[in-house]
């Protein structure tokens, strides 16, 4: 086609019929790609603290920032599928832990250990509060050499705030047992309860007033 035997109206038309069309184009590519972008979930990650009570620790994670869910139940010990029966008496080597499932887009593996240190005493041997054995000691766990390498500051920086040595132990995770359906979520549902009054609500209190930068709006 000779554009140049075309009236110049006629060529203006289809230059900008040609632009517009462009236009429209870019715009179909940009609504498709905010929706897919929209569609995607983020990948979530894993994490595994005990620090005492699960009840205390579960109730402390699901209030940061980016923590999807936590889960209360066992590790650290050997016994095959242990009961919360059998946790509390110490028969199995377990001890009561939260595995916390992340966005890491919103909130990193070591602001989660960070969180784990300020929300508990890290220095009471086998002991949070009022509960005592060693299904209530202190540990952090790690999936892979960066996570650990992560704890190890972390602990550094935090053992200047204690006048006794940090007694957290590090281990590896290997296997995380989720415990009976009536420990999950239990402070919030039972915030009435007796042990949540006197001690699951003044520890997260205590956590709130230390570090409300990492709470989310609705934290209680």
């Amino acid at each position: 086609e000779n554009k140049s035997l075309m009236p110049k109206k006629q060529r203006i038309s289809k230059s900008n019929n040609l632009e517009f069309m462009n236009k429209s184009l870019w715009m179909l590519f940009l609504v498709v790609g905010m929706a897919y972008g929209q569609t995607q979930k983020p990948t979530l990650k894993k994490a595994y603290f005990a620090g005492g009570c699960f009840w205390c620790v579960e109730a402390v994670f699901e209030s940061l920032k980016g923590v999807e869910e936590a889960v209360s139940g066992y590790a650290g010990g050997n016994y095959k599928n242990p009961t919360y029966e059998l946790v509390v008496q110490g028969r199995t080597g377990h001890a009561e832990a939260v595995e916390v499932i992340y966005n890491p887009q919103v909130i990193s593996f070591k602001t989660l250990v960070t969180a784990f240190f300020e929300s508990h005493d890290p220095t009471t041997l086998n002991q949070q509060g009022p509960d005592r054995g060693t299904q209530y000691r202190s540990i952090a766990f790690y999936s892979n050499a960066q996570e650990r390498k992560d704890i190890e500051t972390v602990m550094a920086q935090q053992a200047g705030k204690y006048r006794k040595p940090i007694v957290t132990e590090i281990q590896p995770m290997t296997l995380f047992y989720a415990a009976e359906g009536y420990h999950q979520d239990f402070e919030k549902k039972n915030p009435n309860n007796p042990y949540i009054r006197a001690v699951s609500i003044p520890r997260f209190e205590a956590f709130k007033a230390k570090r409300p930068d990492l709470l989310k709006k609705d934290s209680h």
